[in-house]
């Protein structure tokens, strides 16, 4: 039973609590770039799904294989790979989609969610374990993507899916907002989600943050001893 519960934690931590976009904050530029639309936004979302659960399978496999000193340069060769199989599998099925996403189809490689759970999950967990994460993991970037792009894309241009079988155009009275196709709105959404997400997560800031640990330590004036002491009450 406690390692039932262990794998379910492993499989829906990444849908919300630990969610890579909305909590994370990683994997920033295909989230903004690619979900003006929500097709293009779910097409995103499973490629790298997919990407991220055969990555952290191989990798897992050959966890005790791979050589420390070149662990980085095999973790993107096999990401690479996975990706490979991925763009010819658009091009030839979903040759629009594959249009759509274009390079950024190819920078799944170098995407730093993957990344991220290959050097602190798939290579220091059995098989498993690395699938169910890569699949929570995937699919809460997924149901990101395609929140932010049904968002944009309703408000923005009055449609859902469109150019698929399951379009749901709206009425022209519908009012749009243009500012939702922009890059402008692409920010705006994606900052609503990600206050959405910090409420339910119950996600607080640190309470105090030192000196020390400030990147701006030693190129501004510092903290008054006031404002300090008003920081630790």
């Amino acid at each position: 039973m406690a390692k039932n519960n262990s794998y379910l934690h492993e499989f829906t931590k990444g849908l919300l609590k630990e969610n890579p976009t909305l909590v994370g904050l990683l994997g920033m530029c295909p989230t903004l770039a690619v979900t003006s639309q929500a097709f293009n936004a779910l097409g995103m979302g499973l490629a790298t799904l997919f990407v991220l659960v055969g990555s952290n399978l191989m990798i897992s496999l050959l966890r005790k294989v791979i050589p420390a000193t070149v662990k980085l340069p095999c973790y993107i060769v096999i990401i690479a790979g996975f990706v490979t199989i991925v763009d010819f599998l658009l091009h030839g099925f979903v040759p629009e989609l594959h249009e759509n996403l274009g390079t950024f189809l190819s920078l799944i490689t170098v995407n730093c969610i993957i990344l991220g759970r290959a050097e602190m999950f798939a290579s220091k967990n059995k098989p498993l374990p690395s699938v169910l994460d890569g699949l929570g993991m995937g699919l809460g970037f997924t149901l990101s993507l395609l929140c932010i792009g049904t968002i944009r894309e309703i408000f923005g241009a009055g449609s859902w899916m469109a150019g698929t079988p399951i379009a749901i155009i709206f009425p022209e009275s519908f009012p749009k907002l243009s500012i939702f196709t922009s890059t402008a709105g692409g920010f705006l959404t994606l900052g609503l989600l990600v206050a959405l997400a910090g409420i339910l997560t119950k996600k607080k800031p640190p309470a105090e943050i030192a000196c020390g640990g400030c990147p701006m330590a030693g190129h501004c004036a510092g903290c008054t001893s006031a404002d300090r002491k008003e920081e630790q009450a």
